[in-house]
């Protein structure tokens, strides 16, 4: 095995961990995996032999692509974060996915309510964030990359967490719970039966629903139970056919009209009572995320 080989295999085994760091710093898939690859470019272009933690140096490689994406993204983005949906991790019911690399990445998934929020960070409290408090990469080596003192870095990671701790809630560990809430809904969805969703809704409910570019009209954010109750009455008028899948980990719909993809819902669930909601309603995302057809 000559030198180029040897690099490619020892990089390999380090490729999902670098995606895991990429998809929580850009809450995209496509992205995080140019991210990789970009990280990819830079070790075969780089002289490494002092580098004594490949692993490490790697993770920052991704973390500075990563920074760099942000800030181009934050200069050019058009669409209101307000509702904006990260790219969600979609699994079949019983936990199965066809592709051995996003198993691997949903070993330790992030939930979708966290990486929404994550989305309303700068750049650099992101990257602070997610480097430290998600990987345990240190002050001291995160700063480079932020060009800040690790004082400075470590307020920036501060300054995230308290964002993070307030906006994000923790979903209820117990998914067999969690799906039997988000059942509840369906059916009483289902039924038309008003009080039956407000039973299984917080008080404060948050719907974002991202139509992208294809469906612009459809996006908007929802707040309260009432108002969630009449949106969620609306759609299921529409939706003739769903589909129960794993969401980041969490339970979640596909739901379908004549057959087509209609709608993909993420659900966070805390205490017995779903706070968030998350949909993503552009058919042409869907598919490219793999969302699965009816007939899969």
């Amino acid at each position: 095995m000559d030198e180029k080989d040897l690099l490619a295999e020892r990089f390999q085994a380090d490729r999902t961990h670098l995606k895991a760091v990429a998809y929580r710093m850009l809450g995209s898939l496509s992205e995080a995996e140019d991210a990789v690859q970009e990280a990819w470019i830079k070790l075969s272009r780089s002289d490494i032999d002092d580098v004594r933690n490949l692993s490490g140096w790697l993770t920052t490689v991704v973390g500075r692509v990563c920074l760099d994406m942000l800030r181009s993204r934050a200069s050019r983005r058009e669409d209101p974060l307000e509702y904006f949906v990260p790219d969600p991790l979609v699994r079949g019911a019983e936990g199965t996915t066809r592709d051995p690399e996003e198993e691997a990445l949903l070993t330790d998934s992030v939930g979708l309510a966290l990486l929404v929020v994550l989305e309303t960070l700068g750049p650099a409290e992101r990257l602070a964030f997610v480097l430290h408090d998600m990987f345990a990469v240190s002050f001291d080596e995160i700063a480079p990359i932020v060009d800040r003192t690790p004082a400075a870095t470590r307020q920036l990671a501060s300054r995230a967490r308290r964002r993070v701790q307030g906006a994000a809630p923790g979903p209820a560990p117990d998914i067999a719970r969690q799906r039997q809430v988000v059942d509840a809904f369906m059916a009483a969805s289902h039924g038309g039966d008003f009080e039956g969703l407000l039973a299984v809704l917080d008080p404060d409910v948050v719907l974002r629903v991202d139509g992208g570019k294809a469906l612009a009209a459809a996006s908007g954010l929802v707040r309260g139970a009432e108002a969630v109750v009449n949106q969620a009455l609306m759609y299921a008028r529409f939706r003739r056919d769903y589909r129960k899948v794993l969401v980041n980990g969490a339970p979640g719909i596909v739901s379908y009209v004549d057959g087509e993809l209609f709608g993909l819902m993420a659900f966070t669930v805390v205490d017995e009572r779903i706070v968030q909601m998350q949909i993503i309603a552009d058919p042409d995302r869907m598919a490219a995320l793999g969302v699965p057809a009816l007939d899969d």
